[in-house]
């Protein structure tokens, strides 16, 4: 007899499949363009593009849809529940479809092919528990010229339900879907323009970021160029350790008035502040931007005081010291980073990491994956957790590994980027992978196949107060096409012309204020000169 889990997964994969059908038949009712206005070159690529439709048989692929935009549209329907509409920004053949990845799992995939096409494909990545296909970055590819690639990663929503007694889905979404979404993509891309393409490019962050290594792991040939932001390596001590934010704070229910632990608003506030005044100036300039995160020596016991809502006390000094420590185990074995010093002043990340619950990713991911328990108690959290789960690691979904041999023998080219302010997943994090990826090949330096730029003053993936557009995704696309300042370009031309243009800094601007600033490749490191910063 099925279990319930069984019964409901397979209704999910039914109705999901029946919502495919119905979204695909309103944008082919809606939006496709009426051949009356079409150029013949225009005819000719949507022949090409109709055809993807029941021409070709791709493996273990399903194509649900073929459309041609022969001009730009505002705004068209999107598949899953993340996302209402995209924006099309250049004319371009759409096709979406499934892939098989087992008898019980599925991906969804959209690619988008442009008429102006340089040769290059670009599979791109997502974020959170990733069950979202990544439009903003189809957008930005194929503006880019790139025929683009995109997945919901086996499971539509940013959540780990679908997780709850199937494997085979958490198989794909932690590594399995970038690997097949590359594999149809280039076969679609070879399919729709008569000719392969020449160079293969993958881009993601958070999620994706951790995605993109792995790929350079387990499928080194998959990819000639890999950008990866701030990947979430070592994936379940980073989840764990986020779990154990709320647990210094007496979570959950810290905010209850007898728990001598919890942090009011105005104290976080007050912390906010002292930490810049410590901390600040350590780059030589007072900015709103501690540079190097590692300098800084945080002191609490500074705000040890009375008769003020923003003192702190002896005991809430202790919480402090252990936020601003890293996470040890029950053995002191390093786990996870400490929390960068800076990053607590973005209110409403502090909302989530130290409110009065476990942060949803955290409870799911152990009741759905962990311990496949839907009714764990979870509200004592601790390190046996976190460990327990390290020694399951399912689909080997922790990606802490190092030995990269076979992606650098491949020719691969990794670019990682990490924001310097980011309160979801600490900077020392991919600190620590590059020194396990040096270690693992045994080499004094990576520059020739693999370069960090680690960002001052940037959050999660872009934004803060830092220079934190660069062209690393398309919500901080940079009006610049260049390589200096446009990351993706500066691993193309890195990829295409070999060492000769390998990147050694990147400028980015901060969207508000239009201010510059040269951001290093690691280990150097960025000094103010008294007038910039520079890179020594």
């Amino acid at each position: 007899m099925e279990s319930f889990a069984e019964v409901f997964r397979s209704a999910l994969l039914q109705l999901q499949k029946h919502a495919l059908h119905y979204l695909l038949g309103a944008t082919a009712i809606f939006h496709t363009p009426s051949p009356l206005n079409i150029e013949p070159s225009h005819l000719a690529r949507e022949s090409n593009c109709l055809a993807l439709r029941d021409r070709y048989d791709f493996v273990n692929t399903t194509v649900l849809g073929a459309i041609y935009y022969a001009r730009p549209v505002e705004s068209v329907p999107t598949l899953g529940i993340c996302l209402p509409t995209a924006k099309i920004q250049t004319p371009l053949c759409r096709v979406q479809f499934t892939i098989e990845t087992s008898e019980t799992s599925v991906v969804t995939a959209e690619m988008w092919l442009p008429d102006t096409w340089h040769g290059r494909f670009l599979a791109l990545g997502n974020g959170g528990l990733a069950g979202c296909i990544n439009y903003k970055d189809l957008e930005y590819g194929t503006s880019m010229h790139f025929a683009t690639v995109a997945s919901n990663n086996g499971h539509d929503g940013d959540t780990s339900i679908f997780f709850i007694d199937n494997p085979e889905v958490h198989i794909d979404f932690a590594h399995r879907s970038i690997h097949v979404e590359a594999e149809v993509g280039k076969q679609i891309v070879e399919a729709y323009y008569g000719t392969p393409h020449n160079k293969a490019y993958y881009l993601g962050c958070s999620t994706g970021g951790r995605q993109g290594v792995d790929a350079a792991l387990r499928y080194p040939e998959d990819f000639d160029g890999i950008l990866a932001g701030a990947p979430a390596t070592d994936y379940i001590n980073i989840l764990g350790h986020v779990g154990m934010l709320n647990r210094f704070l007496g979570g959950p229910n810290a905010s209850r008035p007898d728990n001598p632990l919890f942090i009011s608003s105005e104290q976080w506030d007050s912390i906010a502040q002292e930490v810049f005044r410590q901390c600040d100036d350590l780059d030589g300039v007072m900015d709103g931007i501690i540079t190097e995160p590692d300098d800084c020596h945080f002191r609490p016991e500074a705000l040890v005081c009375e008769d003020d809502a923003r003192c702190l006390t002896s005991t809430q000094v202790e919480v402090f010291r252990k936020i601003y420590s890293p996470l040890y185990g029950t053995k002191g074995q390093l786990l996870a980073s400490r929390f960068d010093p800076g990053a607590e002043g973005t209110a409403d990340l502090r909302a989530v990491l130290f409110s009065d619950r476990i942060y949803d990713y955290v409870t799911d991911y152990w009741k759905h994956v962990i311990y496949n328990d839907t009714n764990r108690d979870l509200s004592h959290f601790d390190l046996t957790d976190v460990e327990f789960a390290g020694s399951v690691n399912p689909a080997g979904v922790a990606t802490n590994g190092g030995d990269m041999s076979k992606f650098k023998s491949a020719g691969g080219k990794l670019v990682l980027y990490h924001g310097r302010r980011d309160a979801v997943i600490s900077s020392g994090n991919t600190k620590r992978l590059y020194d396990r990826v040096s270690r693992s090949l045994g080499l004094a330096s990576l520059d020739p196949f693999l370069r960090l730029f680690l960002v001052p003053g940037m959050d999660h993936c872009g934004e803060g107060p830092g220079a934190s557009n660069f062209g690393q995704h398309g919500l901080a696309k940079v009006f610049v096409n260049d390589t200096a300042h446009d990351i993706l370009l500066a691993l193309v031309d890195w990829v295409e012309n070999d060492n000769i243009n390998a990147p050694n800094s990147i400028i980015g601007i901060n969207p508000e204020s239009g201010k510059e600033r040269k951001h290093c490749r690691y280990p150097h490191r960025s000094v103010f000169n008294g007038r910039s910063f520079e890179c020594v």
